[in-house]
């Protein structure tokens, strides 16, 4: 049984685009982000609308790599294809773009992007530590503050900011919700609706909107989950996606862990649950920018060094969402995950005894047969394992 509101889901950035166009002719300010690290807070403070501009498809990448190397990560040359060939219609309608330096072929490649629209390039930290740490984050989101009520022609007040954080709060305490729903076994939603909900509100016009649309989707998984079904038999193996981000367009591995007899019940990137659990403080004897602060500095990365507070997250979904082996995703030429990889691979059978699997791959159909290959030979451990 599916949810009947995956069909809103389904078609949910093309009504998005709608949308915003709506909103652009009633003069409406529009800015893009492309990392988990933009705080979208000072955007709606600045009556603004966030949208997500991340590339997770394969079609503009040929173009991007007329300019950027071959061998450069999947995402990076999608998000700037998208851009160059008019293609991307959120990029289209931005009108002002938060880039980040979470990593060298981001900010070198957001050097290009500026050519096309303004932007603020935020320069992030390389650790989350230490007060040192702190400071410097601080004066980039005043700098940013700054930029924003500068190119938006907008003021953000301590109220305005302070309303922000408490809409961003329930919108993240929703999609946690809806992916704490897949906690029971066997699991009411498939891997891949869960990742496409989560994905499209990235492109969300109104969030009180989404938010209600969310919590509909939820009650349909409970009563999905109340009746005893489920899209995958009992004893199906649960699997962890851990790893780079994934999207429509670059779901791949996620939908071949589920072809290949899996069932994807936790996805812990930067789309997923990974940035979720982190609230900003919602105290009125405390400066909202340094709360907003605190929690973005939370966010596990690995951009950061060290990444321990990776580890702990998954020391506790692996435990919480019941999980029978770990599958680990890197895009080609991310090298601080393909790093971590080995790091995450000890911790998951040391620490826990259970099958993983790294796979490295890109946004491309040329590897799904070998992908396929490797996925099932690991499902089948996964459920040997499960059953001793």
């Amino acid at each position: 049984m599916r949810p009947g509101s995956m069909k809103i889901f389904k078609n949910f950035r093309d009504l998005s685009i709608m949308d915003l166009e709506n909103a652009k002719k009633n003069k409406t300010k529009i800015v893009g982000l492309y990392c988990a690290f933009a705080p979208q807070e000072l955007v709606l403070a600045a009556g603004a609308i966030p949208v997500g501009l991340c590339g997770t498809k394969n079609e503009p990448i040929a173009a991007a790599e007329k300019v950027l190397p071959r061998n450069l990560c999947p995402l990076i040359k999608s998000s700037f294809g998208f851009a160059i060939t008019d293609t991307c219609p959120f990029f289209r309608l931005a009108d002002f773009v938060i880039a980040e330096t979470t990593c060298d072929g981001k900010k070198k490649m957001f050097e290009f992007l500026r050519r096309y629209k303004p932007m603020h390039i935020m320069q992030l930290p390389q650790s989350s530590d230490g007060t040192r740490t702190f400071d410097w984050w601080l004066a980039e989101l005043s700098v940013l503050k700054i930029k924003l009520e500068e190119n938006l022609g907008a003021e953000i007040s301590e109220d305005s900011l302070r309303q922000a954080i408490k809409l961003a709060n329930r919108e993240r305490r929703t999609m946690k919700r809806l992916h704490e729903i897949n906690k029971i076994d066997p699991a009411p939603l498939s891997g891949l609706d869960l990742m496409t909900a989560l994905w499209s509100n990235n492109f969300n016009e109104d969030k009180e909107e989404g938010i209600e649309l969310v919590n509909g989707l939820i009650g349909e998984a409970d009563e999905i989950a109340g009746n005893g079904t489920s899209p995958f038999p009992k004893g199906t193996p649960r699997i962890l996606l851990t790893g780079c981000p994934v999207g429509l367009g670059s779901e791949k591995v996620v939908m071949l862990i589920e072809k290949c007899g899996g069932s994807v019940v936790c996805l812990e990137n930067c789309g997923g649950i990974k940035t979720l659990g982190y609230l900003v403080e919602e105290n009125d004897q405390k400066d909202p920018l340094e709360a907003l602060a605190e929690r973005y500095l939370k966010i596990p990365c690995s951009c950061m060094s060290p990444n321990s507070g990776r580890f702990e997250l998954l020391d506790r979904l692996i435990t919480e969402y019941k999980v029978d082996g770990v599958v680990d995703l890197t895009w080609q030429a991310c090298h601080t995950y393909n790093i971590e990889a080995e790091m995450v691979r000890d911790f998951v059978k040391k620490d826990f005894g259970l099958p993983f699997l790294h796979l490295e791959t890109d946004y491309s159909s040329s590897d799904l047969q070998q992908l396929q290959t490797r996925i099932s030979a690991f499902i089948e451990v996964t459920g040997r394992k499960k059953q001793q």
